[in-house]
This record gives structure tokens, sequence and C-alpha cells, in this order.
């Protein structure tokens, strides 16, 4: 994905708690629960719930957000196409790291088994 500096900007700039409620929202509409979506997230960046709370209250913007994460190693191996770009051919590193939160949100709404959405 050849993204235009504006579009990356705008991504950097967003704030973690704008899309939260409706990656909840997502979720909770296909029957899965908050809970699995803060495991999804805390296993994607190291965030336990309190810190994911702090975040939230504190409008932390996406590139704060992953700067201050420890993003898992296995990160790598979330492939596939979301919002019509491949995962593994976007090269601005946090644009990639929001799209693997995107899709590893869409694959917990789309009832995939925890194990591989963790890809254990």
């Amino acid at each position: 994905m050849k993204a235009t500096p504006e579009h990356i900007e705008r991504i950097a700039k967003m704030t973690f708690a704008s899309v939260y409620p409706h990656y909840v929202t997502k979720v909770e509409k296909k029957g899965r629960t908050q809970e699995e979506l803060k495991q999804v997230i805390e296993w994607l960046t190291g965030f336990d719930e309190k810190k994911l709370q702090q975040l939230i209250d504190e409008k932390v913007n996406f590139a704060d957000f992953f700067a201050q994460s420890k993003l898992n190693p296995k990160a790598e191996l979330i492939t596939g196409v979301i919002c019509g770009y491949r995962i593994e051919e976007i090269v601005n590193p946090l644009t990639k790291q929001v799209r693997y939160l995107d899709k590893l949100v869409d694959e917990l709404a789309k009832g995939k088994k925890m194990e591989k959405i963790l890809r254990e």
C-alpha cells in the first residue's frame, strides 16, 4: 500500500478512544464479548486492561498508542486483506500496526476461534 502523507498523518492523529467503541460494537453485534476484544488487543500490544483504560481516558492517538506498545512478535503472521489493502504490502509501520488491529477485530467478529486469532 502506498499511502499518501496526508493519510498516514490522519491515522497517526486519530485517537484510539474514538475507534474503540466501534470495535466493541462490531464484536458484540456478532456475539463476541468486550473481554475477548481486550484479550486480542492485549495479545497484539501488551496492554493489560488497566493500561488500555488509561490510554482510552488519556485519548492517546494511534501514533502514541503503538509507540507505547510492545508489539507481539507473532503480529507478522497477521496477513490478508483489510479495508481493501493487503496487510503484507503495507509499507508504513504505523499504518500496518493499525491494520493488524483492524484485522484481529475483524477475525473476532467473524467468529474465528481465539487460538487462530492469537496465532497459536
